[in-house]
């Protein structure tokens, strides 16, 4: 693929000008000679047909021979009046040809001029040596205006670039490192109007995409640097335990050894389990894969109150409702499973889980949700006041509700009653399985 080519645009246009200028000129000159010398030609054409006519006339008014002779010289012009008598007046007779232009006539009045023959002879040699001076004049005009257009276009294109130079200067400075510079046209329908809006447009996507790809980075840092400090809690709980039982050796008592060793399998679990999440957070990041099928919502969300009934026996579950939705089953339980788990570690009593088509309500008598921690609970490893995980889950559950069409949102019981309702919102129409 071959480069811009980015030869000069004052030289390219000045040259272009004068290429045009080169080839204009030479052809107005031309035509403006042909003009002068078909006009030159018609006039001395004129000038002897006039004289003859004159002639013509003054013998019908039967003017002397001598007197009509002297009223029909002109400049230019020689007369010739031969009589009948072979009597000459005027200049001496002239052959036609060469540089000469002549015109005959025969008078046809007047007592001595009757059947007189009249000769007008004019040399041409002026109207060539008229021509050549023109000529003269318009190669020199020619070569005078080609530099001084040269000379002008110089000087103005330096203001007529200005605009470019502007340009050039402004993305300069952007590649310095100062932000914020923008041309600012002060109209955009004109051609240069129109690039350097679309200039000032490039510049405004270009710093908004690297303000977010910094945002980006700073919450990138911020996760990880999040994650390594919910990782050394356990990976130092396990450290402790080994270290202690490996101290203790096999003095150490039965129930303090089991003790150390269920320390040992809680911390792991625990450091497992937020391993687990961290990478599920990355799948949803590169896309999740959803595996579609046709699932029993209120068969879904009666199974995790089976579950949650099995595991805290004195918290109340109600499921009502039914629909079928086109989901991800094994998703949709992990969502489900996790909501109500924060409900039941938020200290509520009762959970209720309403299914309708748009989704699943989960309402809980907990604590309830502020207002102004609403959208910040989904934030990755971000603890509510109640929580006793790594805070992933729920960004988890928003990153699978998200996947699904749908999304994940929290608000007050539609009742009014203390807690919080989780709504898992799902699209009517199938998602997309590759998203």
């Amino acid at each position: 693929m071959r480069g811009l080519r980015t030869g000069s645009l004052r030289v390219r246009v000045t040259a272009t000008a004068i290429a045009v200028l080169l080839v204009v000129l030479p052809i107005t000159g031309l035509t403006v000679k042909a003009v002068f010398d078909a006009q030159a030609e018609r006039s001395l054409d004129s000038l002897l047909t006039g004289r003859a006519q004159l002639a013509q006339q003054l013998a019908r008014q039967n003017v002397a021979p001598g007197n009509l002779v002297r009223r029909v010289d002109a400049d230019g012009v020689r007369v010739t009046l031969i009589l009948r008598n072979g009597r000459q007046l005027g200049a001496p007779p002239i052959d036609a040809g060469g540089t000469v232009r002549q015109v005959k006539a025969t008078l046809q009045a007047g007592q001595q001029t009757k059947g007189a023959t009249l000769m007008l002879s004019a040399d041409t040699s002026l109207l060539a040596d008229a021509s050549a001076r023109l000529r003269r004049v318009l190669l020199i005009s020619g070569a005078l205006a080609i530099i001084i257009t040269a000379l002008a276009l110089v000087i103005g294109m330096r203001f007529a670039l200005a605009p470019l130079d502007a340009m050039t200067g402004l993305a300069r400075s952007i590649a310095a490192g100062r932000r914020g510079g923008r041309l600012q046209p002060e109209r955009a329908d004109t051609e240069l109007g129109r690039t350097a809006a679309a200039f000032d447009e490039m510049l405004d996507a270009l710093e908004g995409a690297e303000g977010a790809a910094r945002r980006s980075e700073d919450r990138m840092r911020e996760f990880v640097a999040d994650a390594a400090h919910e990782l050394r809690t356990p990976i130092a709980g396990l450290q402790t335990a080994a270290e202690t039982l490996i101290q203790l050796g096999p003095r150490a008592a039965a129930n303090q050894r089991g003790q150390l060793e269920l320390l040992l399998v809680r911390e792991s679990r625990r450091a497992g389990t937020l391993v687990s999440d961290l990478l599920e957070l990355s799948r949803i990041d590169a896309g999740l894969q959803l595996h579609l099928t046709q699932v029993d919502l209120h068969h879904l969300a009666e199974s995790q109150a089976a579950r949650l009934r099995l595991v805290a026996p004195d918290l109340e579950v109600e499921v009502d409702g039914s629909a079928i939705v086109s989901a991800d089953p094994e998703r949709l339980a992990q969502v489900l499973a996790n909501l109500v788990d924060n409900a039941r570690q938020a200290g509520a009593r009762t959970i209720r889980l309403t299914v309708a088509a748009s989704g699943v309500l989960v309402e809980d008598d907990g604590p309830g949700v502020p207002p102004e921690a609403r959208e910040r609970i989904f934030e990755r490893l971000v603890h509510g006041p109640h929580s006793k995980g790594a805070g992933l889950g729920l960004a988890i559950a928003r990153g699978v509700a998200r996947a699904h069409g749908g999304d994940l949102t929290v608000a007050d019981r539609p009742d009014g009653k203390p807690g919080a309702a989780f709504h898992l919102h799902l699209p009517t129409s199938p998602p997309n399985p590759d998203v």
